[in-house]
Formats: structure tokens, C-alpha cells, sequence
């Protein structure tokens, strides 16, 4: 399958190590611009766009993406993981497989920013990975596949950022695969939301 990756810092990374050894063809990698960081202010490129031209990908950094800036790119999915940006109606219609998100946390517990950081504050002993399609709406798309992840006694939010890098570039895989066979039935949060008390 024809997949164009979304992401930015290094928790997208393990999910680009993933597909670069599938069957899968990544058209190209699309990330936030360099921004200033440390005492000096220098531009530094996102870890995403670090490993993606040592992969020799295409990348891309558009203040906002629109499907119009790629018109020769064909992507069949598009896989997107901590990327920073809100998608437009257009741009989830692009590809013919749809747009679909993963997200550190079980949905649709954590919806939005700092999942990790959430699970841990608010004592929860488990959290996980959740695959998506995208909609408009924030976290919001009919959940695809879930993977859940203890949450050990002293556990950091590095720890668990790591633990949860490494299972959404395996979720992501199987997502994929899912969708290719059709053996992936779509569960949308509200009836999730019905039988779980928050």
C-alpha cells in the first residue's frame, strides 16, 4: 500500500522504522517546520525529519497542510501519528483509503493533548494505543484497533512515552493489515462511551 506518514517529534519515529521494513511503499513524510530550540535558538528539524532523510524519504514541511501542495502524490492511507496540525475536511477525503490516527491513550478516555501525561497524574494503571479513523472532529473517528499497556509503580512519562512509541508503530502495522483483508469492523466512541464511567 501506497502511504504517505505524518508526525514530528520521536515518538513518530518507531511507527516510520516500522513501515520503511514493510511491504508497504512510503511516499513521503510530511512534519512540523524546523523550529528554534536551546539557549542559542537555532532552527533544529523535527525527529521525524531526521529519520526520514536518512531513510533518503521525501519530506515535507508546510506551515499547514493541503492536499493541493502534492498534487503527484498519490497515497493510498495516510498514516498520522503526533503530527501537530488539525486536518481540513478535503485533505481526510484525499486518499482512498482515508486518514487514520494513532493515539497514546484508550480512546475515548484522554482524548486530545498530553495522553501520557494524563494517564500517569489521574493513577490509572493501564493506558495504551488506539487506532483511528480521522474525522473533523478531535479524537473522535471510529476506533479501529486498541492495544492496551500496564502502567508499572513508578512509572514516568518518559517511560511510558517509550513503551507507547514502540506499540503504535505495531499497532499501526496491524491496523494496516486490517484494513487491507477487511477483517477490521469500526466501532464508533459513543457506544464506548455508554458502557465506561469516567
Amino acid at each position: 500500500m501506497k502511504i504517505l506518514l505524518m508526525g514530528t517529534p520521536d515518538f513518530a519515529v518507531p511507527t516510520l522504522d516500522a513501515l520503511l521494513s514493510s511491504s508497504h511503499e512510503l511516499v513521503g513524510v510530511v512534519t512540523q517546520p524546523d523550529a528554534p530550540s536551546g539557549r542559542g535558538k537555532r532552527l533544529r528539524p523535527p525527529a521525524l525529519k531526521q529519520k526520514a532523510l536518512e531513510a533518503s524519504l521525501s519530506v515535507f514541511q508546510p506551515e499547514r497542510p493541503h492536499r493541493e501542495l502534492w498534487p503527484d502524490l498519490k497515497p493510498e492511507l495516510v498514516v498520522v501519528i503526533a503530527y501537530g496540525h488539525i486536518l481540513k475536511p478535503n485533505f481526510l477525503e484525499w486518499p482512498d483509503r482515508g486518514c487514520i490516527n494513532l493515539h497514546a491513550s484508550l480512546l475515548p478516555k484522554y482524548r486530545g493533548a498530553a495522553p501520557i501525561n494524563w494517564a500517569i497524574m489521574r493513577g490509572e494503571t493501564e493506558t495504551g494505543v488506539t487506532s483511528m479513523r480521522m474525522v473533523e472532529s478531535l479524537d473522535a473517528g471510529e476506533i479501529l484497533l486498541q492495544r492496551r499497556c500496564p502502567i508499572s509503580d513508578g512509572e514516568t512519562s518518559d517511560s511510558l512515552h517509550d513503551k507507547l512509541a514502540f506499540l503504535s508503530a505495531s499497532v499501526c502495522l496491524d491496523t494496516i493489515d486490517g484494513l487491507e483483508t477487511g477483517s477490521i469492523v469500526p466501532t464508533f466512541q459513543d457506544s464506548i462511551c455508554e458502557s465506561q464511567s469516567f
